[in-house]
């Protein structure tokens, strides 16, 4: 029997793909164990995910690590969650470099724990020669933050006469995002059964592809990314447009 990454056409991938990581905390309880067991846990997906994405030629992988609302957790988990931050990203390092990915980061960076910016700032700093593939952590950010932001910084522009109003369309406005510098998702996963966004990339996401699946992300595999990007490339992109007028 042919092999799910058998079946994967390399000249139809998504250029981008966005995973919101969820379930490490019910995956956690299920085994008896506190949350931070699943974040940790949750680490070796992370590595998993982003070597099969670079393998497969992927540009562009962007992980929903940490919110804006995350730090209404407990205070505990949010501690544990920096410092695992600053661990995995100080222990990837090697990794990072020896595969040409690229580190990234989009949100509300400076409110981070200083440790854990630091920590952050080097990976990036360390990384920014690679060119195989950018690895971007949505870490502090939300969709609302985002937009909010962009339309006040347009709104001074406006104000200071650098902009007239008329000026202001879509690609402004992209242009002001925080992933200014990257395309637009063509596909979103999302593990442990939820089917929502949770406040990420609203902006980005306007014709991206969803996948959804059941598993809980520490459970996430290779083959199971393998398995959303064959789903993807099963499904008919019209952007608007009719079956028919897509066809030569």
């Amino acid at each position: 029997m042919e092999s799910i990454i058998d079946q994967i056409d390399n000249t139809r991938l998504p250029e981008h793909v966005a995973v919101i990581m969820d379930g490490n905390g019910r995956w956690a309880k299920q085994h008896g164990k506190p949350r931070i067991f699943g974040h940790k846990n949750g680490v070796k997906s992370v590595r998993e995910v982003t070597e099969a994405a670079a393998e497969l030629g992927i540009k562009y992988l962007t992980l929903y690590a940490f919110s804006t609302e995350n730090w209404n957790r407990p205070a505990v988990e949010v501690n544990a969650l920096m410092h695992l931050l600053v661990e995995t990203v100080k222990g990837e390092l090697k990794t990072l470099n020896k595969n040409s990915i690229k580190l990234n980061a989009i949100g509300d960076l400076n409110k981070l724990p200083s440790m854990t910016y630091a920590a952050l700032m080097q990976g990036i700093a360390d990384t920014q020669d690679n060119n195989r593939m950018t690895l971007t952590l949505a870490l502090n950010y939300s969709s609302r933050w985002e937009i909010t932001a962009a339309v006040k910084s347009i709104a001074n522009q406006v104000q200071n006469q650098d902009i007239v109003l008329d000026d202001i369309n879509s690609e402004l406005i992209s242009a002001h995002m925080t992933t200014h510098d990257l395309p637009d998702p063509e596909l979103l996963i999302r593990t442990s059964g939820e089917h929502r966004v949770s406040n990420y990339l609203l902006w980005q996401i306007a014709y991206t592809e969803f996948y959804f699946t059941d598993i809980f992300w520490p459970e996430f595999r290779k083959n199971h990314f393998h398995q959303a990007i064959l789903d993807y490339q099963l499904r008919e992109r019209r952007f608007g447009k009719t079956s028919e007028q897509l066809r030569p």
